[in-house]
């Protein structure tokens, strides 16, 4: 076999395959993107959103309801509803919580038994942060004179130390914390940050080390 037919033998198997192989590219990508995690629609607002000139359009100016139905006109506008409740910098620019502790507010716990009265723990979870912000408190008795346990526990935090991975990455994704906080509860934005990181460290807290650096022989 000369040098040109061996040249050939070899090149045109591997031009076969490469040409498989750039032809299944696209459906690579393709199976890669559909098994990618669910993006909550609801809090793209996280991420790159236009702050808004106006947090409390009325009901036909909100862009969720129909303009066109004479229902919506009906409807309270929030200004009005809001009118008297203490406000905040963020989100709907109203303290929900301080609300609710001047007595300003008391949601119904029951629908149909206004007697009803709300299972209330007054326990906060404080979870350590491995940087600098500070560390982060997750108070239940604002939560729990709001919720039952059951929205929560155990489908969004298992109640077991150690057994949830919190990251900002998952709650500006919509999961963990970002189910409600971006939808229905003040959004994950810099002016809220110390809502939820309010635990200062101790003096003299040092960031620790990480395992990289814990395991480098040379160090």
């Amino acid at each position: 076999m000369n040098i040109t037919a061996r040249f050939t033998a070899l090149a045109l198997p591997a031009l076969l395959i490469g040409t498989a192989l750039l032809a299944s590219a696209p459906a690579l990508a393709g199976g890669a993107a559909a098994a990618a995690p669910a993006v909550s629609d609801a809090n793209i607002f996280n991420r790159n959103l236009k702050k808004t000139a106006d947090p409390n359009p009325p009901p036909w100016e909100d862009g969720i309801h129909d303009p066109e139905n004479e229902a919506t006109h009906a409807l309270q506008p929030p200004k009005e509803a809001y009118a008297g409740l203490p406000t905040t910098t963020f989100g709907n620019h109203v303290d929900w919580v301080k609300a609710l502790d001047d007595g300003l507010l008391r949601p119904r716990w029951d629908r149909v038994n206004s007697n009803e009265e709300p299972f209330v723990m007054d326990l906060d979870i404080v979870r350590p942060v491995k940087a600098s912000m500070p560390d982060v408190v997750f108070p239940h008795r604002q939560h729990t004179e709001w919720l039952f346990c059951s929205n929560c526990h155990p489908a969004i935090f298992v109640p077991q130390k150690g057994a949830n991975q919190i990251s900002m990455s998952a709650i500006l994704l919509g999961q963990k914390c970002g189910v409600c906080h971006g939808k229905v509860s003040f959004p994950i934005t810099t002016a809220s940050c110390k809502k939820c990181h309010s635990k200062p460290k101790p003096d003299g807290w040092t960031p620790p080390l990480s395992d990289a650096t814990l395991k480098n022989p040379w160090k």
